[in-house]
Order: C-alpha cells, then sequence, then structure tokens
C-alpha cells in the first residue's frame, strides 16, 4: 500500500508583500532601482514555483534567492563596459565605440524634435537621410548610396530586388500559370561563411527567396566556375569577403575585377559584400593584411558594395550600400526597404561618422584611433597603473598583450600591445575575473599563462583611474573574505 503524498500548506507559503517588505530597495552599486512591478513581477514567479514544486525552503533562502535572481538580471540592463579584452571591434560590446562627435549629436537629436523628414527650405516633407546618402556616395566615391539597419539586411533587401522581390517566390500567380522557378544567386563555395549568432550567408540568401548556385570547391574557384554556372535563371553574381576567417595552402579565387569583367560581358549584376568598412588603406594603420575597401571594389567593376557601419567605419550599427544609382534608386523602391531602414539616431550617429571620414579626421574615431597608439605610450601608462597599485596583495606586473580587430574583420592580424597582469593571492583567477565584472562600470579583461589579464589597447585613458580602484576594491573584497 502506497504512503499518502500530504499536500504541501499553501499557508506556509509567505505571501507576496511579506517577501517585498525584506528585499528592502534593490538598488545597484551605482544608485539605480529597479522598477518596482519588476522585482513584484519577480517574487510572484518565485512564490509560484515554490507551489508547483510542493516543497517550501526556509523564508530566509527564497529571499536571498529572489535577490539573486534581481541582481543578475540587472546586470543585462544596457550599460557601458570597460573592454580590457584587446578586441577593438568587440561584438558582444557593442562593436566599434563611436566618436565623441557622434555621441553628441546622438544626444541633441534624441531629446530634441528634429529635421528627420521635414524640408527646412521649401517648409514641407523632406526625403529621410539625404544628407547622409550624398556624403556617403562621396566617400565612397559611387554614384550613389543608401543604407539599412545592418548589413545581413542589406544583403536581403540586394537580394530580394534582384529575384524580383515578391513575384519571384510565387506570392501572386494564376491558377493558369506556372509557378516561376526562384532566380539563382551565384557564390562561390569557398564565400557561404558564418556569421556572428551561428548566422549563415547562405541560410540569410536562401531566406529572400533565392536560390543558391554553389559553384568551385571549398578552396578553389575559377572564372570558368563562375561562367559555366550563369544562365537565364541568374539573378546576380555575389561575393562575399571572407573577412572572419582565411584558407592558406591550395587556395586560388579569381580577383574581383576579373569576375566584374565576366559579370558585364554577360550582362548580370555583380555584388561584393565587404562586412567590415574599412575606408584607409589598412597597411597606413600599421597592419600587414590588406582589407578591400568600397572604393576599391567600385573602381573593380562591382555594381554594389555592402559594408557595415559599425566596424572599422567606426559609426553605429548599419548596412550600407553604394554603387550604381539605378540600382540604389531601384532598392529603394521596395517595400522591404521601408521595414529595413534605419532611424534617427542611426542617421545621426553615422552622419558625424561619416563627416570625420570627409574631413580626414578618421584620428577621431575610436576603432581607428586605437589601432594606432604607439606601444611605448601603452607601457607608459601600464607602469604608473603598476606603480599606484603597489602595496597591495597581489603580484602585479607589466605583461605582454597581443590585440586583435575583432568584428569578423581581418582575422591574421594582430596588434602588439600592452597589458596588466595580475595574480592574486587567496582567490581563484575566475573568482578575480567575476569581481572586477561586478566594478561599476563592469571591467572585462582575459585569463592567459596563469594570469588575468588587462590589454590597455581598449582601455581608454581617461578610465585609467576607475581601472585602478576597481582593482583595489577587489583586493578588499578578497580580504573580507579571506
Amino acid at each position: 500500500m502506497h504512503d499518502k503524498i500530504k499536500p504541501i500548506n499553501r499557508r506556509a507559503i509567505p505571501a507576496v508583500n511579506k517577501v517585498l517588505d525584506s528585499l528592502g530597495d534593490i538598488t545597484s552599486p551605482n544608485g539605480t532601482d529597479l522598477p518596482r512591478p519588476l522585482i513584484v513581477d519577480f517574487v510572484r514567479r518565485e512564490l509560484s514555483r515554490i507551489r508547483k514544486a510542493g516543497k517550501i525552503p526556509e523564508f530566509e533562502s527564497i529571499v536571498e534567492h529572489i535577490r539573486q535572481c534581481l541582481n543578475e538580471f540587472r546586470s543585462q540592463r544596457l550599460q557601458p563596459v570597460i573592454n580590457g579584452t584587446g578586441i577593438i571591434v568587440h561584438t558582444n560590446f557593442g562593436r566599434a565605440p563611436l566618436a565623441a562627435s557622434a555621441g553628441e549629436a546622438v544626444r541633441q537629436i534624441a531629446s530634441s524634435y528634429n529635421n528627420l523628414e521635414y524640408d527646412l527650405v521649401g517648409g514641407g516633407r523632406g526625403r529621410r537621410g539625404n544628407y547622409v546618402e550624398q556624403s556617403l556616395a562621396l566617400v565612397c566615391e559611387a554614384e550613389a548610396a543608401t543604407m539599412v539597419n545592418n548589413c545581413a539586411a542589406a544583403l536581403v533587401l540586394i537580394v530580394r530586388h534582384f529575384i524580383g522581390g515578391r513575384r519571384a517566390v510565387g506570392a501572386e500567380k494564376s491558377d493558369t500559370t506556372a509557378r516561376v522557378p526562384p532566380k539563382e544567386i551565384i557564390i562561390s563555395r569557398g564565400e557561404l561563411v558564418q556569421i556572428g549568432g551561428g548566422f549563415r550567408i547562405g541560410e540569410i540568401l536562401e531566406a529572400s527567396g533565392a536560390k543558391l548556385r554553389e559553384v568551385g570547391a571549398t578552396n578553389k574557384t575559377t572564372l570558368a566556375d563562375y561562367a559555366r554556372a550563369i544562365g537565364k535563371q541568374t539573378a546576380i553574381i555575389l561575393k562575399v569577403h571572407r573577412s572572419n576567417f582565411f584558407m592558406s595552402g591550395f587556395v586560388e579565387s579569381p580577383a574581383s575585377a576579373e569576375i566584374a569583367a565576366l559579370a558585364r560581358k554577360k550582362r548580370v549584376p555583380f555584388i561584393e559584400d565587404l562586412g567590415s568598412g574599412a575606408m584607409i588603406p589598412t597597411e597606413q594603420l600599421g597592419l600587414h593584411e590588406h582589407e578591400p575597401t568600397p572604393n576599391e571594389s567600385l573602381k573593380n567593376g562591382a555594381d554594389l558594395v555592402s559594408f557595415s557601419g559599425d566596424k572599422l567605419f567606426g559609426g553605429p550599427q548599419a548596412g550600407i550600400i553604394a554603387g550604381k544609382k539605378r540600382f540604389i534608386s531601384a532598392l529603394k523602391e521596395e517595400p522591404l526597404f521601408r521595414a529595413l531602414r534605419c532611424d534617427k539616431l542611426t542617421f545621426a550617429a553615422l552622419q558625424a561618422t561619416v563627416d570625420l571620414h570627409l574631413r580626414d579626421a578618421t584620428a577621431e574615431i575610436p576603432a581607428v584611433a586605437l589601432l594606432q597608439i604607439p606601444k611605448d605610450e601603452l607601457r607608459s601608462r601600464a607602469a604608473a597603473i603598476v606603480e599606484r597599485l603597489r602595496g597591495l596583495p597581489l603580484q602585479i606586473a607589466i605583461g605582454r598583450g597581443v590585440a586583435k580587430i575583432g568584428g569578423g574583420t581581418l582575422p591574421k592580424s594582430i596588434v602588439p600591445s600592452v597589458a596588466i597582469d595580475i595574480l592574486p593571492p587567496n582567490c581563484v583567477l575566475t573568482d578575480f575575473s567575476a569581481l572586477l565584472r561586478q566594478s561599476v562600470p563592469p571591467i572585462v579583461g582575459y585569463i592567459a599563462n596563469g594570469r588575468f589579464k588587462l590589454d590597455l589597447r581598449t582601455i581608454f585613458p581617461e578610465q585609467d583611474d576607475i581601472v585602478i580602484d576597481s582593482i583595489r576594491e577587489a583586493c578588499a573584497k578578497i580580504s573580507t573574505q579571506a
């Protein structure tokens, strides 16, 4: 005979108000309170979970668990982070930091009304983004340019247009009309890259309604491969720059100019996706690896080129498209363009960033400036930081850093850098790293060769004092816990 399961005493589950009173003010170290409705919702959901579980923990453990969950949730609020990883265009950290003038432009536009679609001369409705588009065309040396909310969106818009938009995917057809075969996108197998977050170029293109016509092999694609693939269903030839990986050894790929010449002969549009948005020859930045620029692609014969605004271009997240005016105009007529267009804040930041490129003031763009900091300058800062931290119960020294571009850009390039190497006593390195992530603002470094490291190339000089204070506070917490 089975024992009867005793139902829990639901009256023993604490009331919501009792838990709220015990929690008190859920305030972060920087004084940010969580909205009360959010706290109430967390409490209710936790009490509901206990009710379903059939086991009531001690009241104190309930409160402590909810407090911990709320603190973890608060850490997900968008906030500034000090980047000590040495990765300049860090996708997880919002990619390229904006220039000061771009940040100020965003602040001004965000907090006031603006002329986003108003003609100040004529006094009526105006064109959105006209200034930015003309400026982008000039900096790219293109007939015309436009932008959407990211580079993947730019590819989707381009593909949707050239395969015929809604008609190409059979959205409208009579019962007597056979379905039109989907238009084909010719692309090399060696360029079907996977970008951040698990998204694959091939899947993005197929989601647009296109059929991929893969040519060549993973490591070798010839011009003849492209020529054999061109047929009546060819919509475009697409070349995707391998910006986040490289191949070496038995490798072959035709130059963009060769593909462009073939496309022109066959009357097929040739599109090149560059991704990184480098506007300056990367050799001028002290990098040995060359990154194609939009200007180069267009001079080599591409009809359209797309790239990211928030990588080496140094602006906000955006997908910039430049090239033939007739194609740009057609893209802007697509219904999908409205769904993918940028908002006023993106326009503000992009406008300020483009102005810096046109004024030859790229030294004011952080993503470019960080690459060019002399190693001696970093070493001098490191020496000052180490000196100010002397006397703390930890081993600290000037170490070697190896910075990277990041953001799926120039994967072979590394930039010599300088790091602060820390070995805290009586503390696991992962725990020390976690303590600095709890600082205000959070500080993120990395662990290598048995040391916790902070690369100074991606830490701005004005943040040095914050880093020093946070390390001191972390040491104090370690001493208290010991």
